[in-house]
C-alpha cells in the first residue's frame, strides 16, 4: 500500500498527472469540487466537455487539465444516494474502477513508467453518500485494482472526510 497516500487540501492544486473530478452526468460544470475544478482550469475545459456529450452514472471520460497543474482531468459521475437499495454502493465502486481503467490507458498510450492520481471523496456531497460507507468503498476498491504502476492520492478537503480515510489507510 505503498502507492497510497492521503493528504488534506485542494485537489485543484495538485501536481499530479490526474485529477478525478466529481462530476454531474452533464460534465458542463457544478458545485463543489465539479465547480472549483471547472473554474480553475478555466473555459477551454467547458469546450472540451461539451464535445463529450455527458457521462452515465458510474462511468468516467477524460480531458485535458488546461490551468490545472494536473495535466488530465478524469470525470467520473458518483451516483445519488438514496436509501442503499438502489445500486448506489456498485455505482460508485465502478467510478473508481472506470477511473484507474482510464488512467491505466493514459499511462500506456504515452509510454509512462507510472503515473499519479488523485481522487476526491465522491459523492459525498450534496449527492449524500454516507461518508463512512463511500470511504470504505473507495479505500477498498482501490486497494483491491490498483497496480504498482499507479500512485493514488486521496484528496480530503473536510477534516471529517480525511479522520475516515485515515482509520483506514494506517
Amino acid at each position: 500500500m505503498n502507492n497510497i497516500k492521503l493528504i488534506k487540501g485542494d485537489i485543484t492544486n495538485l501536481d499530479v498527472d490526474i485529477i478525478v473530478n466529481a462530476a454531474n452526468k452533464s460534465l458542463l460544470g457544478g458545485g463543489g469540487v465539479d465547480g472549483a475544478i471547472h473554474r480553475k482550469a478555466g473555459k477551454q475545459l467547458l469546450e472540451e466537455c461539451k464535445t463529450l456529450h455527458g457521462c452515465n452514472t458510474g462511468e468516467a471520460k477524460i480531458t485535458n487539465g488546461y490551468n490545472l497543474k494536473a495535466r488530465k482531468i478524469i470525470h467520473t459521475v458518483g451516483p445519488v444516494y438514496y436509501d442503499g437499495n438502489r445500486n448506489e454502493d456498485e455505482l460508485l465502486k465502478n467510478c473508481y474502477v472506470s477511473s484507474m481503467r482510464l488512467a491505466e490507458d493514459y499511462r500506456i498510450n504515452n509510454n509512462l513508467n507510472r503515473v499519479s492520481i488523485a481522487f476526491p471523496c465522491i459523492s459525498t456531497g450534496i449527492y449524500h453518500f454516507p461518508k463512512d460507507k463511500a470511504s470504505l468503498i473507495a479505500f477498498n476498491t482501490i486497494k483491491e485494482i490498483n497496480n504498482q504502476n499507479i500512485d493514488v492520492i486521496f484528496v480530503c478537503f473536510e477534516e471529517e472526510d480525511y479522520k475516515l480515510y485515515s482509520n483506514l489507510i494506517n
